[in-house]
């Protein structure tokens, strides 16, 4: 029976959605799929009113809570009574307060008052507003009939607002596109994003899609697409700079093999420490000093020593020549230097 019941409201919320988005055959369905759940006033008056004028009794100034409508009179007319905590149709609670506020909200004139801002309000004044009212009209937050079509005026000024182009021909037409010649204007002042998708761009971590495009000529479709267009030279540019560095790092690996395929050799000609090499020895036929490492006699012997003593005593008789070449250079230098400085002073 409690499943029933609990079926029932859902359809009845379901009927009262509908029949704000002007679907009265549907509110009608879910209504009398409500009735033969778990059979309700709220149910009952509702199909009734539907049946006798298509409109749900909120909009023909009653409020249906399964009693009889409280009314009080106000300037020659009648008007529902609304206690500090009332309830909606859809069962929810609301404030008169939030009730106010969405009254406040139908009665703007224009998407600046929606918002509460000056015309010469900045891009940051109208987030700043939006954010603020977003919140307080949310439906899932307020309750209060008229709520949800308050949240979406909200939604529409703000996202016509923060439009350059489109808030320039607000500006320019805005006062005037009630009137039936200009109407065509209206068209122009309403934006191309839904009022849930603008709210979770703000609150619910991005787009509604990976390709929406938010506005067709505005600020925020081009911020999606320079984003892109940015993630692209990134991409574009991390890997020319990849291309640019490859020939220092094939350079750099080569070297590395190189230094790592070069076998130290296991002698010097002087003694270094350094290189392990501190043990003197001579080679058998010039005599030639040289000096090893500690395991040298171990792995050197035989025709294996032969081949270090030749590649020493060549190595020696190389760096003699080099020496010879230097001395013989120098003293040729050193002789034109000083008959360049003879015949200088010969001619001074």
């Amino acid at each position: 029976m409690d499943s029933n019941k609990d079926e029932a409201e859902r359809c009845i919320k379901i009927a009262l959605n509908a029949v704000s988005n002007n679907q009265p055959d549907k509110a009608r369905k879910f209504l009398e799929k409500a009735q033969r759940l778990f059979p309700t006033e709220q149910a009952k008056n509702l199909l009734e009113s539907l049946a006798q004028n298509g409109k749900p009794p909120e909009e023909n100034g009653s409020h249906v809570n399964g009693e009889g409508p409280a009314m009080r009179h106000r300037g020659g007319r009648e008007e529902p009574e609304v206690s500090a905590q009332a309830t909606a149709d859809s069962g929810k609670s609301y404030t008169a307060e939030q009730l106010e506020a969405v009254k406040k909200i139908k009665s703007c004139k224009d998407y600046y008052q929606i918002l509460g801002v000056e015309k010469t309000a900045s891009e940051e004044d109208l987030k700043k507003a939006y954010r603020k009212l977003a919140l307080k009209f949310h439906p899932d937050k307020n309750h209060a009939p008229g709520a949800t079509e308050a949240f979406k005026a909200i939604g529409n000024a703000y996202a016509v607002l923060s439009n350059a182009e489109k808030r320039r021909q607000y500006d320019q037409y805005g006062e005037e596109r009630t009137h039936p010649s200009r109407h065509r204007h209206h068209h122009e002042f309403e934006a191309d994003i839904s009022p849930e998708d603008l709210f979770n761009m703000f609150f619910g971590g991005g787009f509604p899609t990976s390709n929406v495009h938010v506005y067709r000529n505005g600020r925020m479709h081009f911020a999606h697409h320079n984003r892109q267009e940015r993630r692209e030279q990134q991409r574009d540019g991390g890997l020319a700079l990849f291309v640019q560095l490859m020939p220092i790092l094939i350079l750099i690996i080569v070297s590395a093999l190189s230094q790592m395929m070069v076998t130290q050799p296991p002698y010097s000609l002087s003694y270094r420490p350094s290189a392990g090499h501190i043990h003197k020895r001579h080679t058998s036929s010039l005599k030639v000093p040289f000096y090893v490492g500690e395991r040298f006699n171990e792995e050197y012997s035989g025709n294996m020593l032969k081949t270090v003593e030749r590649s020493v005593e060549e190595d020696y008789i190389s760096n003699l020549r080099n020496n010879c070449w230097k001395e013989k250079q120098q003293s040729e230098f050193t002789a034109l230097a000083m008959i360049i400085i003879e015949f200088y002073i010969a001619g001074v």
